[in-house]
C-alpha cells in the first residue's frame, strides 16, 4: 500500500486571478495545489478555516488593500509564508510589507518561474537544502577519509578539522540523518587520529629539535597581539573562555556584520585544556611549570584552596615587563550581567588604553550548568542545541553591545580563547588517593592506577613544562570522548557525568582553538 504525498497548498489572491490562469496551470503542472480568491476579505475567512502553506497576495485590490489583508492574516497566522506581489515599485510600500515579515516581494508582471522559484524558496528550502548538502558531503567523504589517514602534522590536523566542523554546521541544517550519522563516525574516526597525534608528538613541541611546532598557549600575546600594538593599533582582546570553533562559527555570523577578519588562525591549547593551566599561561606567556617557579606567589595547584586564575592581570603585566612593553593596559573579567552594563556605560573610557582585555566567562559557567541542572542538559541536549544556547545568549548580551561600540569607534579586535570542550560518553576507570586532582578529562597525583593503552600518560610533568607537586607526581590524559572515573559508586558517577560538557583533555574541540583577528567594516 502506498501512501500518497501531500500537495503544498498555495491561496492566490489577486482581483485579477482570471489573467494568472496560465501561471496557476504551470504550478498545478509542478505538483502544487493551487486555490484562487479575488478579494482580502474572502482571503482571511478561508484562511480561518483552511490550512495553506503560502500565500500569493496582490497588493493593489479594491475593497481590503494588500496591506490590510496582510495585517488580518499575520493576526490569524504569524508563521504561514506570504509574499507580496505589486505593479507598485513606490518605497514606502515595501518597506512597510518587509517590515510586515513578508517572505518575498515581487514586482508586476511576474512570470511563472519566478513565482516557483518565490515558492520553492519559501516551502521547499528544508528539502532542497538536505538534498544538496547530503550529495555534496558524499562527494567531499572520501577526500576527507584521505586527509584524516595522512594527517602528520599540526596544520594538516587544522585543515581537516576546519573541515569537520564546516560539514558539521552544514548537515545540521538539513533533515538527512542518516548521513549525519555518517558524518559523526567519520569525525570519530578523526578524533582517534588526532588523539594518536597528540601522544606521538605533544612532548616533542618543548624541544628545540622540531621545527614544525604549533603555536602554543604562551605565545598567544607575544606572537599575534603585542605585534599589533608596536604598530601603534588600539587592539581590545575578547576572551570566551570554553569557546570552540564551531561556536565561534555562529558568533561569526552575527559578529561579521561590524567585523571583518584579517587573520583566522587556530592556535593549540596546552595540556592540560583546563583554565588554570591553559588561561594562566596566556597571560603569563610562560608554561605552568615556569610560572610556579618564577612567580609562586600567582599559581595555585590542583589540591591546594583558592581561586586558580585571580591573578591575570599581574601575569598579563609581568609578561609586557618581562618582554620590554610599556602598553597602558586594561583587564576586565565579566562573569555577571552587571558587570558587562557596567563595562559598556564605561566603555568610553576603555578607549584611554592601548590594549583592553575582557574576558566572558559565560559559555564556561554553562558548560558547569549542562553537568549541575537537569534543566540545561534538556535544553543542550546535543552540540546543535548547546550551540543555539550560547548564540542566544551573545545575541542578548552586553558584549554585543560592545563590539558594535568597537566597530563604531574603529577599533582592531582580537577574538580568542583558552580551550574548548567535549561532550563525554565513554567512562575510563583510574584509581588515585585522596590527593588526586578531581578533574574529568585529566588527573594529577601519585600512585594512579590505569590502562596505559586508554590514557596518554606523562610520567615526567617537567617534560611538559607542567608542576608537580610531589616527585613522584605524574599526569594522565583523557583522549576524544572519554572521561576518567573511580570505580567506587561507579554506576552513578557514569551517569551523572555521561553526555556533559567537560575540558582538560586531548581532543580536537578541547585543543585546536580560534585566534581571529579582526577590523571593523
Amino acid at each position: 500500500m502506498t501512501t500518497e504525498i501531500r500537495k503544498s497548498r498555495i491561496l492566490w489572491v489577486d482581483d485579477e486571478i482570471d489573467l494568472l490562469k496560465p501561471h496557476i496551470l504551470f504550478l498545478q503542472e509542478k505538483g502544487y495545489q493551487v486555490d484562487i480568491t479575488t478579494n482580502g476579505s474572502d482571503a482571511v475567512d478561508i484562511l480561518q478555516n483552511q490550512h495553506f502553506d503560502l500565500v500569493l497576495l496582490d497588493e493593489n485590490m479594491p475593497g481590503l488593500s494588500g496591506i490590510e489583508t496582510l495585517n488580518k492574516i499575520r493576526l490569524l497566522d504569524s508563521a504561514i509564508p506570504v509574499v507580496m506581489i505589486t505593479k507598485s515599485e513606490e518605497e514606502h510600500i515595501m518597506e512597510t510589507a518587509i517590515g510586515s515579515k513578508i517572505a518575498d516581494y515581487l514586482i508586476k508582471p511576474v512570470n511563472p518561474k519566478q513565482i516557483l522559484l518565490s515558492i520553492k524558496k519559501n516551502l521547499d528550502t528544508r528539502k532542497l537544502i538536505t538534498r544538496e548538502t547530503t550529495s555534496a558531503y558524499q562527494l567531499a567523504f572520501g577526500n576527507l577519509g584521505t586527509q584524516i589517514n595522512n594527517a602528520r602534522t599540526f596544520n594538516d590536523w587544522e585543515e581537516v578539522y576546519r573541515k569537520l566542523v564546516y560539514w558539521e554546521l552544514e548537515l545540521e541544517r538539513s533533515d538527512d540523518t542518516s548521513m549525519f550519522e555518517v558524518f559523526k563516525m567519520q569525525k570519530s574516526e578523526a578524533g582517534l587520529g588526532f588523539s594518536r597525534f597528540i601522544r606521538n608528538n605533544y612532548l616533542s613541541w618543548f624541544t628545540d629539535k622540531v621545527k614544525d611546532k604549533p603555536l602554543l598557549s604562551p605565545g598567544v600575546f607575544k606572537e599575534k597581539i603585542f605585534p599589533l600594538l608596536d604598530k601603534g593599533k588600539k587592539v581590545f582582546v575578547i576572551l570566551i573562555d570554553n569557546l570552540r570553533l564551531d561556536q565561534w562559527r555562529i558568533l561569526y555570523s552575527i559578529i561579521n556584520e561590524y567585523y571583518t577578519p584579517t587573520d583566522d588562525a587556530l592556535f593549540c591549547s596546552i595540556l592540560p585544556t583546563a583554565t588554570q593551566y591553559a588561561r594562566n599561561a596566556m597571560f603569563a606567556g610562560l608554561m605552568p611549570k615556569e610560572i610556579a617557579s618564577m612567580n609562586p606567589g600567582l599559581w595555585l595547584n590542583d589540591d591546594e584552596e583558592g581561586g586558580k586564575n585571580m591573578n591575570e592581570e599581574e601575569l598579563l603585566q609581568k609578561q609586557l615587563s618581562r618582554l620590554g612593553k610599556k602598553y597602558k593596559v586594561h583587564y576586565e573579567k565579566i562573569i555577571h550581567t552587571r558587570n558587562g552594563k557596567k563595562l559598556v556605560a564605561n566603555f568610553s573610557n576603555l578607549l584611554n588604553n592601548d590594549l583592553v582585555v575582557i574576558v566572558y566567562n559565560f559559555i564556561d559557567l554553562l558548560s558547569h550548568a549542562n553537568t549541575e541542572l537537569e534543566m540545561i542538559r534538556e535544553l543542550a541536549g546535543n552540540d546543535s542545541a548547546y550551540r543555539s544556547l550560547i548564540l542566544s545568549w551573545f545575541q542578548h548580551s552586553q558584549l554585543l553591545d560592545i563590539i558594535k561600540l568597537m566597530a563604531e569607534n574603529g577599533v582592531m579586535v582580537v577574538f580568542t580563547t583558552d580551550h574548548g570542550s567535549i561532550r563525554v560518553n565513554n567512562p575510563v576507570k583510574v584509581i588515585g588517593d585522596k590527593k588526586t586532582s578531581v578533574n574529568l578529562r585529566y588527573k594529577m597525583g601519585k600512585n594512579l592506577n590505569y590502562n596505559t593503552r586508554e590514557v596518554f600518560e606523562i610520567r615526567d610533568p617537567f617534560a611538559a613544562h607542567l608542576p608537580k607537586t610531589d616527585v613522584s607526581s605524574g599526569y594522565i590524559f583523557a583522549m576524544n570522548s572519554d572521561f576518567l572515573a573511580y570505580p567506587n559508586n561507579y554506576n552513578y558517577y557514569v551517569g551523572y557525568y555521561r553526555n556533559t560538557f567537560q575540558h582538560g583533555g586531548i581532543s580536537m574541540e578541547e585543543m585546536l582553538v580560534p585566534l581571529v583577528t579582526m577590523s571593523p567594516r
